[in-house]
Parts: structure tokens; C-alpha cells; sequence
């Protein structure tokens, strides 16, 4: 089979938060074995932040949420290959990192961790993205 013959699948995944319909964006796309997961805050099922000033439980609900979309997407946290963490202030390094490690310290993906003005809410405190491969892609419903 060529690479024309195969089957290429895209599938969006949305979260349910006010921002995806006023950005237009989603939670996380799958393309293929691919699950691209968009910059997740701190917000619970409502819609409202957790853990505000508090780096830890911020990027520990963060976790939570990914985790989520991964499940959605048809992966885990042990197919993730590349983190992106955008911290609003990179002296709280620490308590986010015990987050990632906590989530990821023993998949080790490639990680960057970068001090950003600011979030799209100012009690927000840390925003993370996440790329994963899976090894044997299957359809999800």
C-alpha cells in the first residue's frame, strides 16, 4: 500500500470550555497516531480556576485535565513524547515541576518550561501543551 493509499483521520476533541467557541480551537486534536493537546489551564467542570496561587494544584489540575483528552484521544500519559509549560512566574519552577514529575517523571518526554507576561486569566498561574504518539494507531469512537 502506498503512502496515498493510506487512510489519514482527523478527529477534534473539545473540552466544553467558553474559550474553544469564542477562539476556535479544540481541546486536543488526533491526526492519525498523533494527539495534539492545546494549551490546558487550571479549570474544573464548570469552567471555574482551581487552585488559584497555588502553582501546584493549578498545574495539578492541569495534569488531571490532559489526562482527560488523552483518554478522549484514545492515549496516556505514557505516549506522550513533548510538554510545553508556560508559567506566569518562573520562580514557582519548583511546584510545577513536582507536578510534571508526579504526571510524567517516568516517561521523561521532552520538556520546556518558559516564563510567559501573562495568561487569559490573571489568576491563572500555569498553561501546558502536550504532544503524543501512539505506536499502534486505532480508529476511536
Amino acid at each position: 500500500m502506498s503512502e496515498c493509499d493510506t487512510l489519514i483521520m482527523r478527529q477534534n476533541f473539545s473540552s466544553g470550555v467558553k474559550w474553544e467557541n469564542i477562539v476556535g480551537y479544540s481541546r486536543a486534536v488526533r491526526f492519525d497516531n498523533r494527539i495534539y493537546v492545546s494549551g490546558t489551564t487550571a479549570t474544573n467542570e464548570q469552567g471555574e480556576i482551581v487552585g488559584p496561587g497555588d502553582a501546584y494544584a493549578q498545574a495539578t489540575q492541569v495534569f488531571r485535565n490532559i489526562e482527560k483528552v488523552l483518554r478522549q484521544a484514545g492515549a496516556a500519559f505514557e505516549d506522550v513524547v513533548r510538554v510545553r509549560i508556560y508559567v506566569t512566574d518562573i520562580s514557582k519552577w519548583e511546584a510545577v515541576g513536582k507536578a510534571h514529575f508526579e504526571w510524567l517523571g517516568q516517561v521523561r518526554p521532552a520538556t520546556t518550561m518558559v516564563e510567559v507576561k501573562g495568561l487569559i486569566d490573571p489568576r491563572m498561574l500555569v498553561e501546558i501543551e502536550i504532544d503524543a504518539e501512539l505506536t499502534a494507531p486505532e480508529a476511536v469512537n
